[in-house]
């Protein structure tokens, strides 16, 4: 009689577990890690950048609701310059952590949004970790070490000091960098053609420092210093290209430093101003497959 007994409270509690198993382990993740003020706290470092685009916008709203809410989640911590941040979906989002998979997943996207925030707070590799009780953590590798930054913003403020004067408008600024960075680097070709890296020539450091770039150090190296300017620009990427977009008294112009230093049949330096703070239709009518880009992502 009494195994009969235990047998059926044994049975009875697990139909009792099993029917409301669901209800139970959403009881549980909520007592374990309540959704409410659960994100963690946003810090921002000294290159956080107050803009906000047509494509993304600062947040301070952590429990996204829908798509958007998680690209701007995305691009805010990019933009603070942490290296790991949490937070969860709203409970009414129902296809969120499918969400955050396409978008965390899909390479364009990251890119996409990295081209919007300072360089030193790039990311060189982003990860997305989503723990089983749906916890979302990502984890930012930057693209610079503290000791790059020393060494770039001092050059910097060298190059500034020694080629800027006060009587100087925006666009003249521009174009001093623009002829100075041209003029002190050399196009990475084997780096670009054989993939042989000897050179940071992918960053800021690779044109300023070292003399060498590919188009991601020569756009790097100009939005330092629009940043050193305070003026407001971002990265434009193609499929296999990036220059930078660049906002002149609420006007958008096109500045890609890596055409105007082109690599000519006898190997000698050259400066050019084809692709100096243009406009979207003169950049159209250059005809050029390497600057046709997505205009719903960039479209200021």
């Amino acid at each position: 009689m009494k195994k009969l007994i235990y047998a059926l409270i044994i049975v009875l509690v697990f139909f009792i577990t099993f029917h409301y198993r669901e209800k139970i382990f959403v009881y549980y993740k909520d007592l374990v890690s309540p959704r409410e003020n659960v994100a963690t706290k946003l810090v921002k470092n000294e290159y956080y950048r107050n803009y906000n685009f047509k494509y993304v916008s600062n947040t301070d709203t952590f429990t996204p609701k829908n798509k958007q809410d998680l690209l701007n989640i995305y691009y805010t911590i990019i933009n603070s310059g942490m290296t790991e941040f949490s937070f969860y979906c709203d409970k009414d989002y129902l296809t969120c952590i499918d969400d955050i998979k396409d978008i965390s997943d899909n390479q364009v996207i990251m890119s996409n949004i990295n081209n919007f925030v300072h360089p030193y707070n790039g990311f060189k590799d982003i990860v997305t970790d989503i723990d089983s009780l749906e916890k979302i953590t990502v984890y930012v590798n930057h693209n610079y070490t503290e000791e790059q930054k020393i060494i770039l913003n001092y050059k910097i403020d060298e190059v500034i000091k020694n080629n800027i004067t006060e009587d100087m408008d925006t666009k003249e600024k521009i174009k001093t960098i623009h002829d100075y960075i041209i003029e002190h680097t050399k196009y990475d070709q084997e780096r670009s053609d054989n993939n042989v890296s000897k050179y940071s020539s992918d960053t800021a450091y690779g044109p300023l420092i070292e003399g060498y770039a590919i188009c991601g150090g020569y756009t790097d190296a100009m939005m330092l210093f629009l940043e050193k300017f305070n003026i407001k620009s971002y990265k434009i990427s193609s499929e296999h290209h990036v220059w930078n977009y660049v906002d002149i008294n609420n006007n958008w112009y096109n500045l890609d430093l890596t055409w105007d230093d082109p690599i000519t049949p006898g190997g000698e330096d050259t400066l050019e101003h084809t692709f100096f703070l243009i406009t979207d239709k003169a950049l159209e009518n250059l005809d050029t497959n390497e600057h046709i880009y997505d205009k719903t992502v960039y479209s200021e």
